[in-house]
């Protein structure tokens, strides 16, 4: 992994997965805020009794569910119901959630989340309050600091599930570099699992230094510790050694497939802007071709056509030959998904937006966090992959040609 991992990326669009995450932390805090508040409420009218002696001042489930429009979109709130069994006429009204309220106060310039920067307490507070406005009460640290552990416990029981019944066709793998703190770099290191049903989902987040063998080892090791038996027929990563070495150490019988994005960037930083165009024409030649054979040969046409005058390029091609055409020997409707890392890139283009303009960022615990609740959000709009009926024949062993299922003496085109 270099420095060309660490991309500077545009403001996200507003469906981007950060928003889904500001949603989702803004209703979880109302929730929690309006949950304590109801059990101080009871709590200060706890001598009130039922001539029975029973507590007169009990909850009674909730209000219907109430939309409140925000900067960030529509959040749903739910307020729960005391009911006053002693006929005293003592009623609950909710101070963070006023029953008329419908529009909380502009909050385009609400930055929360505060982009793994640390989530302290101090930061939720501020976050509610650009929330619910200043003079919003309830806001109390507690309740914000409550939430924070709650998304940590959530990172902790995520990171330790049992994946004895997992079983995960296709990797993807990726080193994602954060700012945390100006003399320490974070190294994330990320694997996202394609099951026999052809979904994604986060299977692996842990913080490494740089993107060691060591590191990664000990990810795939965590991951067999849990009960991942099965290794996945092929992983897709960059040209990181560090994961190759654990790869072949953890997984040996796992096939390698390097991803086309990254090489491709790595070899035009090897040329001069005039010739870049035409070396990508070039390599785009060799991952389309429809079969191994004609890749073979668009791939020597461009080391013969270019070496002369660019030979650290060519070389750079060259040297991950066989690993870069492996995906010939899957369904090719899987080609798409397997032959770039993109199904991490895609997630973290927001957590590098983010981690790239943040400074002085909090704890390693708060990033993984922040980043697990992030990826959490953006996993439920993750496709299955294309002609994921066919992942039953890839975990069976059957043969692929150029793509294309071998039955016998039949070719059965992937469908």
């Amino acid at each position: 992994m270099t420095d060309n991992n660490i991309f500077k990326l545009n403001k996200p669009e507003q469906n981007d997965p950060l928003q889904e995450v500001l949603r989702e932390g803004a209703r979880r805090m109302l929730t929690a805020a309006i949950e304590s508040e109801v059990a101080s409420f009871i709590e200060r009218h706890g001598s009130i009794k039922t001539d029975e002696g029973q507590k007169a001042i009990v909850r009674n489930g909730y209000l219907p569910e109430r939309s409140i429009q925000t900067g960030l979109g529509d959040i749903e709130v739910k307020v729960p119901k005391v009911r006053d069994r002693s006929g005293s006429g003592i009623k609950f009204n909710s101070s963070l959630i006023p029953p008329y309220l419908k529009r909380t106060k502009n909050i385009e310039e609400f930055l929360p989340w505060l982009y793994l920067r640390g989530v302290s307490t101090g930061d939720f507070t501020e976050t509610l309050k650009h929330l619910l406005g200043p003079d919003a009460p309830g806001l109390s640290p507690a309740t914000i600091s409550r939430l924070k552990q709650d998304w940590e416990q959530d990172y902790r029981d995520w990171s330790r599930r049992d994946l004895s019944n997992k079983r995960y066709v296709y990797v993807w793998a990726d080193g994602v570099y954060s700012t945390v703190r100006m003399d320490d770099r974070l190294c994330l290191l990320v694997i996202i699992g394609a099951d026999e049903t052809g979904r994604k989902e986060l299977l692996a987040l842990l913080d490494g230094y740089r993107e060691s063998e060591a590191s990664w080892t000990e990810v795939l090791m965590d991951l067999k510790q849990r009960g991942l038996k099965e290794a996945p027929k092929l992983a897709v990563g960059d040209g990181a050694l560090g994961f190759w070495r654990a790869v072949a150490k953890c997984w040996p019988d796992t096939d390698q497939q390097r991803c086309w994005v990254h090489k491709t960037a790595n070899v035009m930083e090897k040329l001069p802007k005039a010739m870049q165009p035409k070396v990508k024409e070039a390599l785009h030649n060799i991952w389309q071709a429809e079969t191994r054979e004609k890749a073979y040969k668009a791939f020597d046409h461009c080391i013969e056509r270019f070496s002369p005058k660019y030979p650290k390029a060519m070389e750079c091609l060259a040297k991950d030959k066989d690993s870069m055409l492996a995906f010939y020997d899957y369904p090719a409707e899987n080609w798409q998904h397997i032959r770039t890392t993109n199904p991490v890139e895609s997630v973290f283009a927001t957590v590098r937006l983010r981690t790239a303009k943040t400074k002085n960022c909090g704890s390693r615990t708060t990033t993984l966090t922040m980043a697990f609740k992030l990826m959490e959000v953006a996993q439920k709009k993750w496709f299955r992959l294309r002609g994921y009926k066919l992942l039953a024949d890839v975990i069976k062993g059957t043969k692929f040609v150029d793509g294309v299922k071998q039955n016998g003496d039949q070719k059965q085109q992937a469908a």
